[in-house]
């Protein structure tokens, strides 16, 4: 694999943020994740992942991304802090394109191993060390394409506040 596909990335991306702008989402389900904390957790995690790409792209031998860091006690700070929906939308556009803008960069860079701790739901439990640009297709392939469900989901099937 030469370095990573940005144009897929960006693509995915793209599916995320149409869909916030169509807004209308309902409350979500008993313990779930809001559409405002969705992409608060979207966007921490392109600043999460954008940090280690530019550790791999500076050639440290010890570059990490642990999406555990994040709790909800943050993503609720950064909601607050970004005053809703259409804030947190710029926000993730913004993080987003910087983390594509760095991916398009990587080239063989993209082989060096990061310790990698991605845990969400059954679909993505990964905890080694992996190639980034194979974080960042696992990324791209299954952890945004997640996301979009869960916020296709709250469109589409509103719960009762």
């Amino acid at each position: 694999m030469d370095g990573v596909d940005g144009g897929q990335l960006r693509r995915a991306y793209g599916e995320v943020l149409a869909e916030l702008d169509g807004g209308g989402f309902g409350a979500p389900e008993e313990g779930g994740l809001s559409a405002d904390q969705i992409v608060a957790h979207l966007a921490a995690n392109d600043e999460l992942m954008s940090e280690a790409t530019e550790a791999v792209l500076a050639g440290s031998p010890f570059a990490y991304y642990d999406l555990e860091t994040i709790h909800r006690p943050q993503l609720d700070a950064l909601v607050a802090e970004c005053g809703g929906l259409d804030g947190l939308a710029a926000l993730l556009r913004a993080t987003s394109q910087k983390l594509c803008a760095l991916a398009d960069r990587l080239g063989p860079a993209a082989e060096t191993p990061v310790d990698t701790v991605l845990r969400e739901g059954f679909d993505l439990d990964v905890d080694e060390s992996l190639p980034w640009g194979r974080v960042l297709d696992l990324h791209t392939r299954v952890h945004l394409p997640m996301h979009l469900a869960q916020l296709r989901a709250l469109r589409h099937h509103p719960h009762p506040a």
